[in-house]
């Protein structure tokens, strides 16, 4: 055993005496160590249940015969962090939770871990950690949170983010903003709709290293505790079997994630955590691949922001696994991938039928037959950006008009609620970048403003930021190069022209070759001031959009 290192042989002597200072018998030294990465804190209402998941988990593990050790793992709640300078925290936060987990599995080497994240920055972290150490893992999310109903209506955390804009131009009174406030988030979980988190909770289930029901079982739904227990008892199984991260996460399970996402209609930001995924597992994600699984993949769930319904709605319809079913139907998925049910793809949906056909689509009946990401190109991101094109109303696929061009998502804010923001307008929000932030924060605050003004239907907004997975309308983000590392964004002014068009995935800036190179020669940097700590080396590490933003090397 890989415990082994630490605890067996004369010279181990001091090491069973400190693995007994825990309390912990000759029998459980003796077991498998399994290391129970649990992320749970009293900051972020995904995680406040974590320490329940961590309970049932143990009791898995005990049952199948191991020994759990829990240890921490941070987080950061991006709701929380949204619309300050704690925002430039959140996407770095992923690379250090991947460290850290590293740090603690080679300290102390455990024979197999299980993860248990639930909300954005953290799962894709524990994922990329997982497939560096290379030890049998399993996950289990915590689940989402169920939504809120207010008058006959659904509410989830966007609608609160909504009424921000809606209070803003008059059309919610003090009563209608309290009761957003009091009721839209009902209780744990992570945020109730196909955002960051539940996207990449489901991304974790398709990938194969999370159980059938991780992405949609509520947090608060008994299976999710059962959903644990099976966890525990499947990493032991991982561990007799010898199967590992980097069995599960290939190129043909990347591939179905892809397609899963496009079906989904998930949030942009898998465009930034499935490469940095893949290239963990020392593979590559190509974003002229992502267009290419776009165009074959229809797009058959919308769930909040781009429509109604919320991820509970999805678990009852059958789950990610009835997604896949009817992705499998089409000859969509590489069936014979591995997963941590010890069985493949095409195993594990054998059974597997869709029980809502409103909520869970055919092709025939498909909100559209192409997917609900697509990656844009042109002189204005001629290495990419990104567009949830499946919360795009559809007279805002093709746009063209005048920039408004802001430094700062401060600066932009203060421009929507002051009313300077019009109809026809595309909102350029730049060095928001990787680089440039630092820390590449989510617009979720300018883009529900714009839509609860009743503006998603006549405005875009472009940004070398991201967005959150609540965000919708016409919020094309990750432009890259970012404006800090010398993208064209840097260059444009107020009143130049941009042409959006989605269907053909262009973004292009309207201003001829002569006036961009007299620009280009009068132009200074722009950087923003940045603390002594972890933003300043982040800024120095990181690498652009496109590539997933991971560190160089």
């Amino acid at each position: 055993m890989r415990s082994d290192q630490m605890k067996a042989g004369i010279e181990r002597i001091p090491h069973r005496a400190l693995l007994k200072a825990l309390g912990l018998t000759d029998e459980e030294i003796r077991r498998p160590m399994i290391g129970i990465v649990n992320s749970q804190n009293d900051v972020i209402p995904g995680h406040l249940h974590l320490d329940n998941i961590m309970e049932a988990v143990k009791a898995g593990v005990r049952m199948a015969g191991g020994t759990p050790f829990q240890f921490p793992a941070i987080g950061v709640c991006d709701g929380l962090a949204m619309g300050h300078e704690g925002m430039k925290y959140s996407l770095i936060s992923r690379e250090h939770i991947a460290d850290s987990v590293e740090i603690m599995a080679m300290a102390h080497p455990f024979d197999a871990l299980v993860f248990i994240p639930n909300c954005d920055k953290i799962v894709p972290g524990m994922i990329m950690a997982a497939l560096r150490l290379n030890i049998p893992s399993v996950f289990v999310s915590g689940g989402p949170m169920m939504p809120a109903f207010l008058d006959g209506k659904k509410l989830t955390l966007s609608s609160t983010f909504e009424a921000v804009g809606a209070a803003g131009a008059n059309k919610m009174n003090e009563q209608e903003i309290l009761d957003y406030e009091n009721y839209s988030c009902p209780g744990c979980g992570s945020c109730a709709g196909m955002f960051t988190a539940n996207s990449m909770n489901c991304m974790t289930e398709v990938i194969g290293l999370g159980l059938p029901g991780n992405g949609t079982i509520p947090a608060v739904n008994a299976a999710r505790i059962r959903l644990a227990k099976q966890a525990g008892m499947k990493v032991m199984e991982m561990l007799e079997k010898n199967i590992r991260p980097r069995d599960i996460v290939t190129a043909d399970s990347l591939h179905n994630a892809l397609t899963a996402d496009m079906a989904l209609g998930c949030s942009s930001n898998t465009v930034l955590h499935l490469p940095a995924i893949a290239h963990e597992a020392g593979l590559k994600i190509d974003l002229k691949d992502i267009n290419d699984i776009s165009k074959a993949t229809p797009h058959l769930v919308k769930l909040a922001p781009a429509g109604p319904n919320a991820m509970s709605d999805l678990w009852q319809a059958g789950g990610v696994q009835a997604v896949l079913k009817e992705l499998e139907k089409m000859g969509l998925l590489k069936t014979d991938c591995i997963t941590v049910t010890g069985g493949t793809v095409a195993e594990n949906l054998k059974d597997v039928t869709a029980k809502d056909r409103e909520i869970i689509r055919t092709k025939e009946t498909a909100y559209s037959q192409d997917g609900g990401l697509a990656i844009l190109w042109g002189n204005l991101a001629p290495d990419g950006a990104v567009v949830k094109k499946g919360a795009v109303l559809p007279e805002m696929m093709v746009h063209k008009g005048p920039a408004k061009v802001y430094n700062s998502e401060e600066d932009c804010m203060a421009a929507i609620m002051g009313g300077k923001v019009k109809a026809g307008d595309v909102v350029v929000v730049r060095y928001e970048g990787p680089k440039g932030g630092p820390g590449m924060r989510e617009m979720l605050s300018p883009t529900s403003s714009i839509a609860g003004m009743g503006l998603d239907s006549s405005v875009a907004l472009i940004t070398d930021g991201r967005f959150s997975g609540a965000s919708r309308g016409a919020s094309i983000g990750h432009i890259s190069p970012e404006a800090a590392a010398g993208g064209l964004i840097a260059l444009v002014e107020d009143g130049d022209i941009i042409s959006i068009d989605i269907p053909n995935n262009k973004l292009e800036l309207m201003v001829d070759e002569k006036t961009i190179a007299e620009r280009k020669a009068k132009f200074v940097p722009f950087e923003k001031p940045v603390p002594n700590g972890y933003l300043k080396r982040y800024r120095k590490m990181v690498t652009s959009a496109n590539t997933g933003a991971i560190f160089e090397e």
